[in-house]
Formats: C-alpha cells, sequence, structure tokens
C-alpha cells in the first residue's frame, strides 16, 4: 500500500490560526466566512487561504465564501482534534509543567494521563493533576491505558536513552521538545519542536523592524 502524503508543513501549521479566527466568526452568528476576510485578518494572499483550506476536503460556494461550521468540522477532523488521545508526558520539569497547564490542549482532544522522571524527590508528586511516576514504571503503568503519544522535555543529553524507553514501553508517537535528533525506528514517528528557532525568528524580525525604523 503507498504511504499517503502529508500536505506541506507550512499548510499544517497555519490551519490553527484558520480554526481560531473561523470560530471567532461563528460565535459572531455567521454562516459563511470568505476566504478573503481570512487571508485578510491572517495578512495572507487569498490563493494561499484556498490552497490550504482544499486539504481538508471542503470547498468555498462562490459569492458566498465557506460555510462556518462545517469547514470547523473539517478542519478539526484533517487535524484529528476530534479524536481524544492519551498522553504522557516525559520529564517532569518547568516545560513540563506550562504544558500540561495550557488548558487548550484539551479542547483538542490531548489528554495527559501521567508524568514520568528520573527525579525521586519529584515522584508522587503531581503537575496540574497529573501524577508524577519514576521513569522505571512506565511500562507497566501505561498498559493498557492505550496512550499514543509521548511528549519529551529531559535534558538533550538524556532524550535518546529516554526515547529508547518510550519506544519499548510501545508508543509510537514522540513530539520531541529537546535539542536532540533522534534515532528512532520506522514506525514511530516525531515532531520535534526547536523553541529556539522561534526566537531566532523574531530576534531576526525585531533587527529589520528596528532598522527600518532607523533607516525612514
Amino acid at each position: 500500500m503507498a504511504k499517503q502524503k502529508i500536505p506541506a508543513t507550512p499548510s499544517i501549521r497555519r490551519l490553527p490560526s484558520y480554526l481560531h479566527l473561523i470560530k471567532q466568526v461563528h460565535s459572531e452568528g455567521d454562516d459563511f466566512i470568505s476566504g478573503t476576510v481570512i487571508a485578510q485578518e491572517l495578512h495572507l494572499e487569498p490563493i494561499q487561504v484556498r490552497k490550504d483550506l482544499a486539504i481538508t476536503g471542503i470547498i468555498g460556494k462562490p459569492k458566498r465564501g465557506y460555510p462556518v461550521a462545517p469547514l470547523i468540522a473539517a478542519i478539526e477532523h484533517f487535524l484529528s482534534w476530534d479524536n481524544s488521545k492519551k498522553a504522557i508526558i516525559v520529564g517532569a520539569g518547568n516545560l513540563a509543567t506550562a504544558l500540561t497547564g495550557y488548558s487548550e490542549f484539551q479542547y483538542h482532544g490531548l489528554n495527559f494521563v501521567a508524568a514520568f522522571d528520573k527525579d525521586s524527590n519529584k515522584v508522587g508528586q503531581s503537575i496540574h493533576d497529573v501524577p508524577v511516576y519514576s521513569i522505571d514504571e512506565m511500562k507497566e503503568r501505561i498498559a493498557g491505558c492505550d496512550v499514543s503519544l509521548a511528549i519529551l522535555t529531559v535534558p538533550s543529553t538524556f532524550a535518546q536513552e529516554t526515547a529508547d524507553i518510550i519506544v519499548k514501553s510501545g508508543i509510537k508517537a514522540i513530539w520531541n521538545f529537546t535539542n536532540a535528533k533522534l534515532k528512532l525506528p520506522e514506525d514511530v514517528v516525531c515532531q520535534q519542536e526547536d523553541l529556539t528557532s522561534g526566537y531566532a525568528m523574531l530576534c531576526v524580525m525585531m533587527d529589520s523592524k528596528r532598522e527600518k525604523i532607523v533607516q525612514e
């Protein structure tokens, strides 16, 4: 069977912004929204918006735009946010505390069921009502819990060995918040979030803005 082609990453990354805007319009009682309005609000080109929304399978109506309620459902279904997912977080530090405390995740089907750490001082505690267990108990603790995702927030030096434990526990998806490039089996999917990349982009934008002001 041929592998399903995944749409371009930038298109997928823009969908949550579309969804937020469209839900706002829906809450205001509007039944339709045009691609042009979406483009204007998000500072994009209308043709880009149409291409992005096309991957969800929904088509806009001439002179009316996209039906709001079906569009919300189409985006959420494409992102698989209409399906509940159980997740664990490995590394019960500051980032884990921030992530488990981010209430928006539960509205997108992401539910934390456990956290794991090597630090005995953290084991037995909880972060935002998520219990913290020893990493040595991972396989036992998640057995039969249908956990589909592990979020990795350990120090980068421990990332690979921790990822190995995650894989051995039967989890096939890792959201990697470390700087380490993980070596994983082909049947395990991984999304790496490099927070410094976003900060780097912001710094360049700030410098560019300052230079523009000076030139003016």
